[in-house]
């Protein structure tokens, strides 16, 4: 998954690959030859008395040095802005990926995970291609040339390379099994303890409203807790590396030089070759440990790329092909909205949410869609601009199959306030300019006064440029309400819907907003969900949902006559005297 991944990455910087690979190859062969150019002055200059071949070959090495130290350079800046170009798509495509998944698999995941996953995971791919860069090209040119050179000086000695390799590569291979499952539980742990915290940062006035703090403190605790003890074994296992490590080079080290000390008196090899073989060793030893490291923190980056890759691999919101902004004609109807048979159900769920849908909501109409908690009246409306996709049956649009039709050309055509009031970081003005951007100032002001809200918003210092927090942090229930229903009506669109956009209004505020947006919304398809029966008694038709079910529909008025079901709703809230 990690090489695939990569090698996928890396397809459009060829030409920095291929630059990285041929400095790495330069660095490293001047790094092999400057022992063989020592072991020369040694022998042919030290202990032969000839100066003219110490300064030349001294001054090879100095080329050499500086050729290496250019290379290592170039070599490491280039990898650092392929790996930064890299990781920089990573997120873009992350974020747009996100912002394209149907609401169920953004529940599935969870913000807290996807969060760290566009984060974090990315930054774990972003090392591990540094690494790559900087170690893993030259780690076996270094260590197959330190093994062939080092023969090249004394075969009777090279023995000890062939024995060394080997348990090095066994201690390597033990570490990266262990580390594996670590980080694997170590990305959840971290999407665990991000997720507690973001639940309990926005819940903070619920937990001080019932004096939770301490268990909340304890819940965070056991989730930090979780987290450091992994990390803690995993960092004694990478800790436990660099001493296995050097046991063993300093092992190897002494058996070089007693051994060859040997030799030398025996005038089987010269004290350079000697040298030479030492540092031909270290290199060697030094390979490893490269790989080593690498091979240690690809686990983690492992874990990372299968997390990045699930969210990237997941179905976007269906696009379907060979259709074009004119959709598909389903059948010869009427304008307007239209559900037939439709069906929606979770993935992997025994039952629908909602089940055998049909109605028909026709332009200057309103349509109202009343139920108990739970009873899918939202999923209902979340079927409208796909932001759910229906399991079966067809929703059609001006007589336009919306599966057909692409999702841009579709929610041009809708004005939505959903059930979540949600306004962003910004001025209000902002806000309200997100679903009609070109919208003038008086126009802003004329869906304030709509939605019942230029009041308030002419109260706040700066007016329209009051900067909001996120959320609408500091604005009450009802006027963030208010500035959602701005915001969607703002927008010329054939079908507005309102995820149950009433519920924080006051019964007078609610009946102000009502009576000024009929003239408003005078020809489009009006969508209203809503809990009080007060909203709805003027609709042109009413739903009764009952358990994703349509149990009846009608008038205000047929319904009190052919529904039980709908009477006890009304007199839950009213006597059925008024209501009539």
């Amino acid at each position: 998954m990690l090489a695939s991944l990569l090698l996928q990455r890396l397809a459009p910087f060829k030409a920095h690959v291929l630059a990285i690979v041929l400095l790495q190859l330069v660095q490293t062969g001047a790094t092999l030859l400057l022992p063989t150019f020592n072991a020369k002055i040694v022998d042919d200059g030290l202990v032969a008395g000839n100066s003219e071949v110490i300064l030349r070959l001294g001054a090879w090495m100095l080329v050499l040095t500086v050729i290496q130290v250019l290379a290592a350079v170039l070599a490491g800046y280039l990898g650092a802005i392929v790996a930064m170009k890299i990781g920089r798509g990573l997120r873009q495509e992350l974020f747009d990926k996100i912002h394209s998944l149907p609401d169920q698999d953004v529940a599935a995941f969870g913000p807290a995970s996807l969060v760290v996953r566009t984060t974090n995971d990315v930054l774990q791919l972003q090392n591990i291609t540094v690494l790559v860069f900087s170690m893993l090209v030259a780690a076996p040119v270094m260590g197959i040339g330190g093994v062939i050179l080092a023969v090249e000086q004394d075969v009777a000695l090279s023995w000890i390379v062939f024995a060394i390799v080997p348990v090095l590569l066994v201690i390597m291979l033990l570490i990266v099994r262990k580390l594996v499952p670590l980080y694997r539980e170590g990305q959840g742990l971290v999407d665990r303890i991000n997720g507690v915290l973001r639940e309990q940062i926005l819940g903070t006035a619920v937990i001080r409203a019932f004096v939770r703090q301490p268990f909340e403190m304890k819940r965070f605790e056991a989730a930090n807790d979780a987290l450091t003890k992994n990390n803690l074994r995993s960092a004694r296992i990478v800790a436990a590396m660099l001493p296995l490590v050097m046991t063993v080079v300093n092992l190897s080290s002494a058996g070089v030089v007693w051994l060859g000390g040997h030799r030398i008196i025996a005038g089987d090899m010269q004290l350079g070759a000697l040298t030479a073989f030492i540092a031909y060793i270290m290199q060697i030893l030094l390979a490893i440990m490269m790989a080593m490291y690498v091979l240690s923190t690809a686990p983690r980056a492992a874990v990372s790329a299968e997390r990045v890759t699930e969210v990237l691999n997941t179905e976007s919101e269906k696009v379907l092909p060979g259709t074009n902004a004119e959709g598909r004609v389903t059948r010869p109807s009427a304008e307007g909205l239209r559900f037939d048979n439709v069906v929606f159900a979770y993935p992997g769920a025994e039952t629908p949410v909602v089940e055998s849908i049909t109605f028909h909501a026709a332009p200057g109409t309103t349509t109202a869609v009343i139920g108990s908690t739970g009873s899918g009246k939202s999923t209902i409306v979340s079927l409208v601009p796909r932001l759910l996709e229906a399991s079966s049956g067809t929703i059609s649009l001006n007589c336009r199959d919306i599966a057909a039709v692409p999702l841009g050309a579709l929610r041009d055509q809708l004005g939505v306030v959903p059930q979540e009031t949600w306004l962003f970081r910004g001025t209000i003005a902002e806000n309200l300019r997100i679903s009609l951007p070109s919208a003038t100032d008086s126009q802003l002001w004329h869906a304030l006064e709509t939605a019942q809200a230029a009041d308030f918003v002419n109260e706040l210092p700066q007016g329209l440029e009051t900067t909001l927090s996120q959320g609408g942090a500091g604005l009450s229930g009802g006027q963030r309400q208010r500035l959602c229903i701005a915001r969607a009506i703002l927008r010329p669109a054939s079908v507005y819907l309102f995820d149950d956009s009433f519920s924080a209004l006051d019964t007078v505020t609610e009946a102000k907003l009502r009576a000024a947006l009929e003239p408003e919304l005078r020809g489009a398809t009006v969508i209203i969900v809503a809990q009080r029966v007060n909203t709805v008694v003027s609709a042109d038709q009413i739903l009764l949902i009952d358990e994703g079910r349509l149990l009846a529909k009608g008038t205000h008025d047929e319904l009190l006559e052919s529904s039980e079901t709908y009477r006890e709703i009304v007199a839950s809230q009213m006597d059925t005297e008024e209501a009539a």
